[in-house]
């Protein structure tokens, strides 16, 4: 009987989208299938943000490394932290159905409700930029970890909101927690709330295992995402929203780090919505993007 070695990081939330990957591959086939837990470098370094410390291969390298040696024979990832470039040797064979994309506010009933000056906590350069385009009053604070450590963190008074992925609060049995925040209020970032599986790309009786969770419809909506990142050049320092739509149109919004400049449109080629982004785009946001 095959057996399969599932790769993830050890977060509460990682450690659930991993049940759901192997839960579905022994359905779906009636093999055998074991959780690995790799500590990447992102789960250990909570002290700063992201973007100081490398960005989003932090979470990925330790898992490419631990897939590309052996030790795993696939590997999951929320894709919204999966860097744009891949190594060439790797593949994304699979993404599950995505659930809910928006993001959640916890802390108030909706951000025109926080108090004048109200303290928020985060340290996603697009929820900061969006955030502060609604309101320039509001002040920002880094705040970083898990789920869990981030509500410790509100409940302690270091800020006075914080937000949430509402996938992920789902996913963790959270559905209550926070209050949704609308698609014509706060986009979301590109590839939130989906859940990707990734192999050596040489590995096709795996990719054959694999390939049975995918769903098609997601898997092209974050295709086409991420192929706007691509050619905007984006990274984790890029406020950059962006969400695809099943009849292949594409939305996106590109920021100012600032909120003071923001521009925003649609179209169904992800790669000319780009460039039309950027070339309506003021100095402000168009540096963020350089190549």
């Amino acid at each position: 009987m095959t057996h399969l070695r599932i790769g993830t990081r050890g977060s509460p939330l990682a450690l659930v989208q991993a049940g759901m990957v192997r839960d579905g591959l022994i359905a779906a086939h009636g093999i055998t299938a074991e959780i690995v837990v790799i500590r990447t470098t992102g789960d250990i370094v909570q002290d700063r943000p992201l973007a100081e410390i490398g960005g989003k291969a932090l979470w990925t390298k330790e898992l490419d490394r631990a897939l590309l040696g052996g030790e795993i024979d696939c590997a999951v990832h929320s894709m919204k932290d999966v860097e744009t470039v891949r190594p060439a040797d790797i593949s994304i064979a699979a993404i599950l159905p995505r659930a809910d994309v928006r993001d959640r506010l916890i802390g108030a009933a909706s951000i025109a409700a926080l108090h004048q000056g109200a303290t928020v906590g985060t340290s996603s350069p697009r929820r900061r930029a969006q955030l502060l385009r609604i309101r320039p009053d509001l002040t920002i604070v880094s705040f970083r970890g898990n789920v869990d450590t981030r509500l410790a963190k509100l409940a302690a008074g270091e800020a006075d909101a914080t937000l949430l992925a509402a996938a992920g609060l789902e996913r963790l049995d959270r559905p209550d927690v926070g209050v949704a925040i609308a698609l014509d209020v706060m986009l979301p970032a590109p590839a939130q709330g989906a859940v990707g599986i990734e192999i050596r790309k040489s590995d096709a009786a795996i990719h054959r295992l694999v390939s049975a969770l995918d769903h098609a419809a997601t898997h092209a909506s974050v295709l086409a995402e991420r192929a706007l990142l691509a050619a905007l050049h984006a990274d984790c320092h890029s406020p950059v929203a962006a969400l695809a739509h099943t009849d292949g149109t594409i939305r996106a919004e590109l920021y100012a780090e600032d909120g003071s400049a923001h521009v925003a449109g649609s179209g169904n080629d992800p790669v000319m919505l780009a460039h039309d982004l950027l070339a309506r785009a003021p100095a402000s946001i168009r540096q963020l993007f350089a190549a």
